[in-house]
């Protein structure tokens, strides 16, 4: 295992919620920026989901909220494939604000064919950039 990339985001004024603090929403859309950052980096942009009709659907995340953010945060999510099989991708998400871990995240997703409406392998290339990008030997 090793760390696929890092997602970089400001807390945006909006995202606060009545206690002064993050919304618990909006570490699962941060997180959610950073998977799509972690496509973006593996091949599955927006030409290959246009291309192929698939792309990656979470169908369970697991979230720990273990410190409060405050307004203008700056949060650096870094990812790491835990996980990869022919059709499912595990995902741990690390977010810290000024050095600190203030939630993390593990998704399972599934590599779907949307036409299909069902979840298929991944194909050789991807694959392969992904086992690339969690450290695998080819």
């Amino acid at each position: 295992m090793s760390d696929v990339g890092t997602f970089r985001q400001r807390v945006r004024p909006e995202w606060i919620d009545y206690n002064g603090h993050l919304s618990e929403a909006y570490y699962v859309l941060v997180f959610g920026f950073a998977t799509d950052a972690l496509m973006e980096r593996t091949g599955m942009d927006e030409h290959y989901r246009t291309g192929s009709g698939c792309s990656l659907y979470t169908v369970e995340a697991h979230v720990r909220y273990l410190h409060e953010v405050g307004p203008d945060a700056d949060l650096l999510v870094t990812t790491t494939i835990t996980e990869r099989g022919a059709k499912k991708l595990r995902v741990a998400h690390e977010m810290t604000a000024d050095g600190t871990v203030v939630a993390t995240e593990e998704i399972v997703a599934l590599h779907v064919d949307t036409a299909q409406g069902r979840a298929v392998p991944f194909p050789d290339g991807i694959a392969a950039q992904l086992d690339q990008a969690a450290g695998r030997p080819a």
